[in-house]
Order: C-alpha cells, then structure tokens, then sequence
C-alpha cells in the first residue's frame, strides 16, 4: 500500500534514498516494531485509503508525523485532514512536527491550513525536490 500511494512521487522526484515509494519492507516492518510508533489506518468508503503514522517519544519532545498518505484515487476528499484532527485529538493538538515536498504545493497548503508553519529550515535532496519542515504549537 505505502509503495502504490507513493509510486507517482518517486517517479516525479526520482527520489530512491528518502521516498516512502522506495523504502525496503523490512525498514517498514521495523517501524511498525518500534515502541514509540504508531500507525492508523485511515478508512473510508469501506476500504482502507491511507495510514497515518505518529512517533511519540513520551518525553516533551515534539509529535511527528512521519509519514502520512492517502491512495491516489480517495486524494482531495478530505481523509488527510480528518486524519490529523483525529491523530491531534488523541495526542493533544499543540507540540508537532512533520516536513514534506516543498514543491508539493497541495500538501504544503493542507498543513497550513491545519495550523502547521514552516520553519525556515528547508532540505535540498535533488535538482527536483526539497523538504520544507513545518511545526505546530
């Protein structure tokens, strides 16, 4: 499922060190491992149409979501957004983090949108693509 949602990004981006599109499953079994890690599956119309992953250290420090998506055919219908309202709801709505595409123009205008700024800290990885880090207080 994460290899298919993320397919069109790694392709646009040929991104194969970061890209959720690449990641071995092994990495992703391991993830799934960790103590500190949480994953929703996001359902809707039956079907499962995304994972919403939450890291939560339990230490002050700040939530991540890391990573977020949504099946290429449920996009723009509003299952991201209620899936972090829904993640902020369980874990406190202040105190995240999170980065994307910055060249993503749909994915920067949903974090904003749900309260998220940048930081000013923006990561150069290839002539295409740059990853902008948002927060939220």
């Amino acid at each position: 499922m994460q290899t298919e949602a993320f397919r069109g990004l790694l392709e646009k981006y040929q991104d194969y060190d970061l890209s959720p599109g690449a990641e071995p499953v092994d990495k992703v079994i391991a993830r799934f491992e960790q103590p500190w890690t949480k994953y929703f599956f996001i359902e809707a119309e039956g079907t499962d149409v995304g994972v919403i992953r939450v890291v939560d250290m339990n230490d002050g420090s700040r939530k991540r979501i890391s990573p977020l998506w949504i099946m290429e055919e449920y996009r723009g219908k509003g299952y991201a957004q209620a899936a972090i309202l829904a993640v902020e709801d369980l874990y406190g709505a202040d105190n995240w983090c999170l980065d994307t595409i910055l060249q993503e123009k749909g994915n920067c205008y949903l974090y904003e949108k749900m309260g998220y700024h940048q930081t000013g800290k923006v990561e150069h990885i290839n002539d295409r693509m740059d990853i902008v880090f948002y927060e939220k207080d």
